[in-house]
């Protein structure tokens, strides 16, 4: 027990600072006393770990780690789901003692309103009961009436396990589209500000400069507009002590409680799962768009027109000082592919529910629906960082341009050369052979484009030499871009009037600010 367990416990320590309190505290001079104190130090060690408070020596998903907001982080933690559960409980108790079932006191009422909060101490009987009962809903069950003793024989009343699951996650389902339409207005209303702000600019028809379209917005309120609740209906859904008609005011009643304006038209066991992939087509729809658009940003970094926010000490790459690398852009993009991978789940899920319902739905959505919206708001937060910082470089842009310009001017020339009585066919002969030419001299010599030179050097282009310098003018080639802008984007247009729900929380709502 000599210097090899003393260099054990001290190593402990190194890895557990929480511990060296302890660690100190051992009399140097009486070995009994420190066996004691390493055997309480072991027991504190095993402590915590069986807290998972060791947050460097247990794994942690990245996305509530490093990517999500408290909020999102906070709905789905099980301190909020299990408290939820307690919300339900209380809500049926309140309206099945409203409907006529007196043995539901006031007292147990009263109790249970009192402890909604779920303490650490109820989450430990929860999990001791747990252990034993093998039901995570019948522990808290247990653990919700050991601090509410009043309600401990009705808490659960009439109900099945669905009953609190599959709600609660309607519930939670429901607060989370919340905060990503509110993520997502955000992102909409960055990038109109920048639509507006560069729809002069003429670029090599980038989609870039294109105006947020609204369809991600309008997928994701179509469905918390159709969101509902599951109701309070046992293994069949058609009972209550026999009389149907109280069946639906206990609905009605819970409905109002807890904020849905009905229950789905019908429910067993459980709400169809159709409606998790239904939420989930949606939601992988912003997927797609978020990779595109990052897929761009990323592209038009590359060619040094645009980038993303570069702060003035971050480094791009540990061997290359030079580099910028779009890592925003990069992680967008991940992450968004692992977003639209997720319906073929949903979807197999669905379909994998036998007759009215197996348990084989269970596991796999505990992962899914948190990881979704998880997903999402880490793929919003990050365009809303993104997009309310990029950089552009016009002088980069415009070179970019001119490299381009003869190229483009082509179809107006033979236009023009048509209307002054030239043949069709034979003035675009012409410009295809001197197009050519100079496509050749600029990718095989790595010269300047000498389109112009070349047309302005050659008999048959006479009748156009004198507008061949005017013509030169990009903004002659942007057509109904600037109008379709300031239509869509600009006052009194579609995005102003879409974004009018959500202005409270944009201007209230800083710019994300990322971990890397």
């Amino acid at each position: 027990m000599g210097t090899e367990q003393s260099t054990c416990v001290a190593t402990t320590c190194d890895r557990y600072p929480r511990l060296a309190k302890f660690h100190n505290t051992i009399p140097q001079f009486d070995m009994a006393d420190k066996d004691q104190q390493i055997l309480d130090l072991q027991q504190e060690l095993e402590r915590i770990k069986a807290q998972g408070n060791l947050q460097f020596d247990a794994y942690q998903t990245v996305l509530t780690r490093r990517y999500c907001s408290a909020a999102m982080s906070e709905l789905f933690s099980q301190r909020s789901r299990i408290g939820i559960w307690r919300k339900l409980w209380l809500a049926l108790a309140e309206s099945e003692r409203a409907l006529g079932i007196d043995t539901i006191t006031l007292e147990a009422l009263e109790e249970m309103k009192a402890h909604l909060y779920v303490t650490d101490s109820d989450f430990e009987i929860a999990r001791v009961e747990e252990k034993k009962r093998r039901h995570d809903v019948m522990a808290h069950v247990h653990a919700f009436g050991v601090v509410a003793p009043s309600a401990a024989g009705i808490i659960h009343y009439g109900a099945t396990s669905c009953y609190v699951t599959d709600n609660a996650e309607l519930i939670i389902m429901r607060d989370a589209l919340d905060i990503l339409l509110n993520r997502l207005a955000k992102v909409i209303w960055n990038l109109s500000n920048f639509a507006m702000k560069w729809k002069e600019e003429p670029t090599l028809a980038y989609t870039h400069l294109q105006p947020a379209q609204l369809f991600d917005l309008q997928a994701i309120e179509q469905v918390r507009k159709d969101l509902r609740f599951r109701g309070a209906q046992g293994t069949t859904g058609t009972h209550f002590q026999g009389d149907a008609s109280k069946c639906d005011q206990l609905n009605e009643l819970l409905c109002t409680k807890l904020g849905f304006p009905s229950c789905y038209d019908v429910s067993t066991q459980t709400y169809t799962r159709k409606v998790d992939l239904i939420i989930a087509n949606a939601i992988a729809g912003l997927g797609a768009t978020a990779q595109k658009i990052c897929g761009d940003i990323r592209h038009l970094a590359n060619w040094k027109e645009i980038e993303e926010p570069f702060e003035a000490n971050q480094i791009g790459s540990s061997a290359m000082a030079y580099k910028r690398n779009p890592m925003r852009s990069e992680r967008v993009y991940s992450l968004a592919r692992e977003l639209m991978s997720k319906p073929a789940n949903f979807a197999n899920t669905l379909s994998d529910q036998w007759a009215e319902r197996t348990l084989d739905d269970s596991a796999i959505r505990r992962m899914d629906i948190p990881d979704m919206f998880l997903l999402s708001e880490a793929i919003l937060l990050g365009l809303d960082n993104i997009t309310d910082g990029l950089v552009v470089y016009p002088k980069r842009i415009q070179s970019r341009v001119q490299e381009e310009l003869p190229f483009m001017v082509t179809e107006s020339i033979i236009m023009k050369l048509v209307a002054k009585g030239a043949s069709r066919q034979e003035a675009h002969e012409e410009i295809r052979v001197l197009s050519h030419q100079a496509g050749s001299v600029v990718k095989n010599e790595g010269k300047p484009n000498d389109l112009v030179s070349r047309i302005k050097n050659t008999e048959f282009f006479k009748p156009i030499w004198g507008d061949l310098d005017s013509m030169l003018d990009a903004k002659l080639y942007t057509g109904r871009s600037v109008d379709i802008v300031e239509r869509y984007c600009g006052a009194g247009g579609p995005v102003e009037l879409k974004l009018v729900p959500y202005m409270k929380s944009i201007i209230e709502t800083s710019t994300a600010e990322l971990s890397v």
